[in-house]
């Protein structure tokens, strides 16, 4: 866990959560990883009902990049590919679109994307030649699932890793993942299938203030950090934290309106000042960086040679691990910046952190590296898909082949 900077697991302490879960003890790690494969059960399937029948969610789900990711998996009939994170399965329909006859195996860890998977996969099987093998699980358990299957390391000829959250989740108020929707503070990706995993509500309540700061530090790279936490620590005196804009306003009622209305997001538009930390508070309950180190690891033992990765990011923390672990490098060194990120870094206000990350120039592949980046420096969306889908706005395309 701690391969990717992840603050460390002793962090939770004895404290009981305000949902009633079990108590979680100082040193206790997170809940072993259990992963299957299996038919959805009633709940999953209930899941599944009522967010169909919002068609909001349909209508906001855009894949991100979709012809630049078609255009360089470059796909043909009869090959392996696998959507690590199948979503709502806009990356594999454009492939299989594109060449049919492709086998997929669409993975993904949580139940109603699973469930929307073996739609999918129904629908194929009696209208395709292409065959879509749906897979519930997290990236670290990738490898032992696939072989079940019989997919050995090797074998696969392509494979696309989306980082990050689905618009299914940012758009189900019940799934705690928006600031601009009231919901229950929950954020685990893989909804109820760990009754005793601790979520959002957990960390906010039950950690003591340095503990948050670390985690908002590391995190959501939140410049006021120890202010927030704070901030935290003395709500939840009065009264636990439950609820998602119960956070939001908790964090925006400790700042001034002049750092209030300074953050902009990489479109210029007003940013809340709590997007930060429900960054931070996400990447944490997911432990999604050792997960998409966990990713990149199985995509590097899974492809053949010759075979094509495409992965994208969306914020700094997962585009510098992306960049180093394709390159070779140690994806626990702290970042490198040139001298004009330096300057810069001390010029920017508000959100403006994210343009400091490494500058891909200065970038040395290591003589052990694994893999040939096509292009060399990631592809950003174009101005006309922005405008269409201002949810990509901070994606980055990072494509290789394996050597």
């Amino acid at each position: 866990m701690q391969s990717c900077g992840r603050p460390a697991q002793s962090m939770w302490i004895a404290l009981l959560s305000a949902h009633g879960k079990k108590r979680l003890h100082r040193k206790t790690r997170l809940p072993p990883m259990q992963f299957c494969v299996f038919s959805s059960g009633s709940s999953v399937q209930q899941t599944c009902t009522d967010l169909d029948s919002n068609s909001t969610v349909k209508q906001l789900h855009k894949p991100v990049m979709l012809r630049e990711v078609v255009s360089f998996l470059d796909l043909k009939p009869g090959q392996v590919f696998l959507d690590m994170t199948f979503g709502a399965g806009g990356h594999t329909k454009a492939i299989l679109n594109a060449t049919p006859g492709v086998t997929v195996y669409a993975l993904d860890r949580d139940p109603l994307a699973f469930q929307m998977a073996q739609q999918l996969s129904a629908e194929q099987l009696s209208s395709s030649s292409s065959r879509v093998h749906p897979i519930l699980g997290r990236f670290s358990d990738v490898v032992d699932l696939l072989s079940r299957q019989g997919v050995h390391p090797g074998s696969l000829d392509a494979v696309l890793l989306d980082a990050g959250c689905s618009s299914m989740q940012l758009d189900n108020p019940k799934r705690g993942f928006s600031i601009s929707k009231d919901g229950p503070l929950d954020m685990r990706m893989d909804e109820n299938r760990f009754p005793t995993m601790p979520d959002a509500a957990d960390v906010v309540n039950a950690l003591d203030q340095q503990a948050l700061v670390s985690i908002l530090s590391t995190y959501g790279e939140e410049r006021y950090a120890k202010k927030i936490a704070s901030a935290i620590v003395a709500a939840r005196s009065i009264q636990p934290i439950t609820r998602t804009q119960q956070l939001a306003s908790i964090i925006a009622g400790a700042f001034s309106p002049s750092v209030l209305y300074a953050r902009k997001d990489l479109l210029q538009r007003p940013a809340h000042v709590a997007t930060k930390t429900f960054q931070a508070l996400r990447i944490f309950v997911n432990d999604e960086l050792h997960e998409l180190h966990s990713g990149l690891q199985a995509a590097e033992m899974l492809l053949g040679c010759g075979g094509r990765l495409c992965v994208l990011t969306f914020h700094s923390l997962e585009d510098r691990l992306v960049k180093r672990f394709l390159h070779g490098l140690d994806v626990t060194a702290p970042p490198r910046r040139s001298v004009r990120q330096w300057v810069l870094q001390g010029r920017t206000i508000g959100d403006q952190e994210e343009k400091e990350d490494e500058e891909d120039e200065g970038v040395v592949t290591a003589r052990n590296a694994c893999w040939v980046c096509e292009p060399k420096k990631a592809i950003m969306p174009q101005e006309a898909e922005l405008q269409e889908n201002p949810r990509g706005r901070s994606a980055k395309l990072r494509a290789a082949v394996r050597l």
